[in-house]
């Protein structure tokens, strides 16, 4: 097994096993307590996510965290909901995915030169984790980030995830200035974050249905950004 493979693995282990926070721990077992009639036969993973991809990739897309009823359902990322539909078709349509649906962790979804993850790793009540929850998850981030050696673009799904993501630069020495305020298509250079060369965060939107659905976030516009990732990660 490849090093990156490994050390993937390792914090795989370690967060699914996670119980750190109390809220969320409660949420994701009553959600799965409670599903819709959609999925009242299904069983429910109920535990916390880790990221998946390709341990080569250049590209790490990085969420808020499950939906309750899609990945805390499914057990994997962006899994099982319309944020998933929306996200892996546009992986699909930038050659970062095999395949443009991701419906259960057996479909055959393959991500080459991609890695998906999110902040928080478990599903939280109104999708909304605190900061706190953030911080206690923001080992795993950071783990996976220093696994990833290769990835050079570092995908920001709203708000809350270039927040984790300007927090993990802090604590790595940089970027040493004051943030610049979120929106769709802010480029930044970051330091390496325990890799072995600088890297570049983007902004997107977060592709959740309002957004979506409102018009705030369009495919052409998160096509636009994945054009701009490969351009960076080359």
């Amino acid at each position: 097994m490849r090093p990156a493979a490994w050390s993937l693995e390792r914090i795989s282990r370690e967060v699914t096993s996670c119980t750190r926070c109390p809220r969320l721990v409660a949420w994701r077992e009553l959600a799965a307590s409670n599903p819709p009639a959609s999925h009242a036969a299904e069983a429910y993973w109920a535990r916390p996510l880790p990221g998946f991809g390709d341990p080569e990739a250049r590209l790490v897309v990085v969420g808020l965290a499950p939906a309750a009823h899609g990945g805390n359902r499914t057990g994997r990322m962006f899994t099982g909901d319309r944020s998933g539909d929306f996200l892996f078709a546009a992986l699909c349509r930038a050659g970062y995915a095999n395949q443009p649906l991701s419906r259960s962790i057996g479909d055959g979804l393959e991500l080459s030169g991609a890695y998906v993850t999110a902040a928080v790793r478990c599903a939280p009540p109104a999708n909304k984790p605190t900061p706190l929850e953030r911080e206690t998850c923001a080992g795993y981030l950071a783990g996976e980030l220093r696994a990833l050696a290769g990835a050079r673009v570092l995908l920001a799904l709203g708000a809350f995830a270039y927040e984790a993501l300007w927090r993990l630069a802090e604590g790595g020495g940089g970027p040493g200035e004051r943030r610049p305020r979120f929106a769709h298509g802010l480029e930044l250079p970051l330091p390496p974050l325990a890799a072995p060369h600088p890297r570049t965060l983007l902004c997107s939107y977060h592709p959740s249905q309002r957004n979506v659905f409102t018009g705030l976030l369009s495919a052409e516009m998160f096509d636009k950004l994945l054009v701009r990732a490969r351009e960076l990660g080359a």
